[in-house]
């Protein structure tokens, strides 16, 4: 049976980890003891439990372990790289990592700095923590996989299949870079606003949130087009037909996940630092490069760094 190693026991790992134990051997490695009975409650109201092999990062370095076939980083965006080196001396070079983060920070620096393969996954998976012994799987979605440099398409297909064959239903895909944008520009509309505001994603569509909205996404087609990420109908329009092609891909979102409350409004609850750097950073920076305006993710990452601030008592670096 294949091995994988999942990095970070929270509401994705936990998911893929319960998901994959049935049909391969899997880790869950976190930095501190979790209980090996785990729940999980699927979309349809079952509640499963089962044992899952969990293991702190110190136990697996001080121990022989079968070497991975994958290593799912499945942290947030700011901690996969300090993660990833946490346990590069227990796995060889060339060993396939899977990175399953947010935002386009941690995907290029790794892409780059790992001698072996490196994987993207995106998905639209839904799913969150009840406690250090369960987690929900709110919603079932797709999640697509592929390379930075479309260089490794039959691992992809390897690991798309066998996603599948686990209950998450996935597909190999050439154009990763391109979802993984697509993904930031929706993320970039609707996380900043309802992790500020304390709001459901479906609150987005009325004032005085809307106007904000639309701003956003001004500056975020003109990156997109820069970038020549296409647009959601498949073109790379020109100006506004790009612009409004972008919102009509926002509003769609915030209204099929009306009752979510988004990964970064559950950081700012639950007081831990945000993906702003991973979601805003990329997009500020190719703004600044390519000369465009940013003053509105400008501005939200200014207030997200000072709500941040306001909880962690640290001064913004």
């Amino acid at each position: 049976m294949t091995t994988h190693w999942i990095l970070g026991p929270g509401a994705i790992g936990r998911l893929l980890a319960h998901s994959l134990s049935p049909i391969a051997v899997t880790t869950l490695i976190g930095r501190r003891a979790l209980p090996e009975q785990q729940a999980l409650s699927t979309p349809e109201g079952e509640q499963k439990v089962q044992p899952l092999s969990i293991l702190t990062v110190a136990q697996l370095t001080s121990e022989t372990h079968e070497p991975p076939a994958f290593v799912h980083i499945t942290t947030k965006a700011m901690a996969a790289e300090a993660a990833l080196a946490g346990i590069t001396g227990s796995i060889s070079p060339s060993t396939p990592l899977v990175l399953w983060q947010n935002g386009f920070l941690a995907q290029p620096r790794i892409t780059q700095a790992w001698p072996g393969p490196v994987l993207c996954a995106t998905t639209t998976e839904g799913a969150y923590l009840t406690g250090d012994d369960g987690v929900v799987h709110a919603g079932r979605g797709h999640t697509f996989v592929g390379d930075l440099n479309n260089r490794h398409s039959a691992l992809s297909d390897e690991l798309a299949q066998t996603l599948t064959q686990a209950g998450l239903a996935a597909t190999k895909v050439d154009d990763i870079r391109q979802r993984l944008w697509q993904k930031l520009a929706v993320n970039a509309a609707i996380n900043p606003l309802v992790a500020l505001n304390g709001v459901r994603n479906g609150k987005l569509r009325a004032d005085p949130y809307a106007q904000r909205v639309e701003a956003v996404v001004k500056e975020v087609a003109a990156v997109m087009q820069a970038e020549g990420i296409q647009s959601p109908n498949g073109e790379q329009d020109n100006g506004m037909i790009g612009e409004q092609a972008w919102l009509a891909l926002v509003w769609q979102v915030v209204e099929n996940t009306a009752n979510n409350k988004a990964s970064m409004l559950q950081d700012v609850e639950a007081k831990r630092p945000t993906e702003r750097g991973a979601i805003l950073g990329p997009l500020i920076e190719s703004a600044q490069r390519h000369g465009l305006a940013c003053e509105v993710l400008r501005g939200l990452d200014d207030e997200l760094a000072e709500m941040e601030a306001s909880y962690l008592g640290t001064l913004r670096h």
